[in-house]
């Protein structure tokens, strides 16, 4: 990027900061996950609630955190995420039980659809160039990719001496980092939306998303045709209905429907949701396969995967450049492919073998997810007009943490629907297999379609 003036300095490191403590609390406590199991007592239910209730809320009010920042300015609101995320980490710090565990990572959630879509707007506002925006969100995206990296190895030997609590404190001092560095910023520029907030639509979702991803998690251990499991897959259909209709007919949605005439937009959202979706759903099935498989420990764990997590910070940090020099489009097509071949080297998985055969794999699925986060977001940005940006971060941040928590709750059911482990997992890599070619030419559809209709190809130069 060209010479930045203080101003973009300081949004720059601020936002990215939050970003990390972000990533930071995703990764980390997969690591973390038989620790927890043992001193709580939990079960392999219990384990995905602990990551989904985290994700799950992340997505589920990302669209209003956007909107409140495109309302009430997002310094400020981007302020209330980083106090709100501090408090949440020191409750899950001394949570004595797994029930409020949950309710803390809950907590989280909140904080964190605070922080990414204000982030976003601040890096918006402060970079109108769409080049030097490009590079800052690569930038944004591979200190995301560094704290993903560093996650499983940091957690693995905090683990080790300190214990999984500490995954949690270590949040505290960057955020208060985060706090002083924001309250330098002045005063970004932007046009305050008077528009009033959707609560109807956002009580329709958080239960539609909730009671999706209950069905998934407690359908395997309650059996499909439970009465709850049954019940809950009517509620899921009945509230997407309602959120379908009350965004379609409200005058102020909290997702517009207009956003997703534009077929790059509506692409860029469904990229990351399935990025999310097979890229977490493999992180925490492997979490569990190298611990509970393998008998390994955190710390052995966190080393194992780091052929993957390194390759997603080059992918994040070299995903700006792929996209000046070759367009979104090429760059997240390419991403999908790489995804598709690295999925295929894992179908071999197996307690028996040898690890080097596992860690070929790695570099292809975690360039493939460093690249397309940052790539599909420079697509999506480059779609709007600045004062809906907020918006259109949510949406598409909260494809990506809906596709997280699905992805979660899916490899969890196949590993409890599916004996031995390894076939769980095989039934598991075919379909994210096939969700990644699937995607590659519903995306190549998209660009096609764009071009024809004259719109703006999706360079995000």
């Amino acid at each position: 990027m060209a010479s930045l003036n203080q101003q973009q300095k300081r949004v720059l490191m601020a936002t990215s900061l939050s970003y990390v403590i972000v990533i930071l609390d995703t990764s980390i406590v997969n690591v973390a996950l038989p620790p927890i199991a043992a001193d709580l007592g939990s079960g392999l239910t219990g384990l995905q609630w602990v990551v989904s209730a985290y994700t799950l809320t992340f997505a589920s009010l990302l669209l209003s955190g956007g909107a409140w920042g495109d309302r009430l300015g997002a310094r400020q609101v981007y302020l209330a995420g980083l106090a709100i995320f501090a408090g949440a980490s020191a409750l899950c710090g001394l949570a004595g039980g797994l029930p409020l565990l949950v309710v803390a990572r809950v907590l989280q959630g909140v904080g964190a659809a605070l922080l990414v879509p204000s982030s976003l707007t601040l890096i918006n506002g402060a970079f109108p160039d769409a080049r030097q925006r490009a590079g800052a969100i690569g930038v944004w995206a591979g200190c995301g990719g560094v704290a993903m990296a560093a996650g499983p190895l940091i957690g693995g030997m905090l683990i080790q001496f300190l214990g999984w609590r500490s995954l949690f404190w270590i949040n505290i001092p960057v955020i208060v980092l985060g706090i002083g560095l924001t309250l330098r910023i002045t005063a970004v520029r932007a046009l305050i939306s008077q528009r009033q907030m959707d609560y109807a639509g956002q009580g329709a979702v958080i239960v539609a998303l909730a009671t999706s991803v209950a069905v998934l998690i407690e359908g395997a251990r309650l059996g499909w045709h439970s009465g709850w499991v049954l019940g809950g897959i009517v509620v899921a259909t009945l509230s997407w209905l309602m959120f379908v209709a009350i965004e379609r007919r409200g005058r102020q949605p909290m997702l517009p429907p207009a956003l997703f005439r534009s077929a790059v937009f509506s692409a860029s959202v469904w990229v990351s949701l399935v990025s999310a979706l097979v890229f977490y759903g493999a992180f925490f099935l492997l979490s569990l396969y190298f611990q509970t498989v393998r008998g390994w420990s955190p710390l052995q764990s966190g080393l194992a995967f780091l052929p993957l997590t390194i390759m997603v910070t080059l992918g994040s940090f070299v995903s700006g450049r792929l996209v000046r020099a070759f367009g979104a489009g090429r760059v997240v097509y390419g991403s999908l492919l790489l995804y598709t071949l690295g999925f295929g080297g894992l179908l071999a998985l197996a307690a028996s073998l040898p690890y080097w055969r596992i860690a070929l794999c790695f570099p292809l699925l975690g360039l493939a997810a460093g690249i397309i986060t940052p790539a599909a977001t420079a697509a999506l940005l480059n779609e709007v007009e600045s004062g809906r940006a907020g918006i259109a971060a949510g949406v598409l941040n909260a494809g990506r943490q809906s596709g997280s928590a699905f992805g979660v709750a899916i490899f969890g059911a196949l590993m409890t629907a599916f004996h031995p482990l390894e076939s769980g997992i095989r039934i598991a890599v075919y379909g994210a297999m096939g969700l990644s070619l699937l995607t590659a030419v519903l995306w190549g559809l998209a660009i096609r379609f764009a071009v024809r209709a004259g719109a703006r190809q999706p360079t995000g130069r």
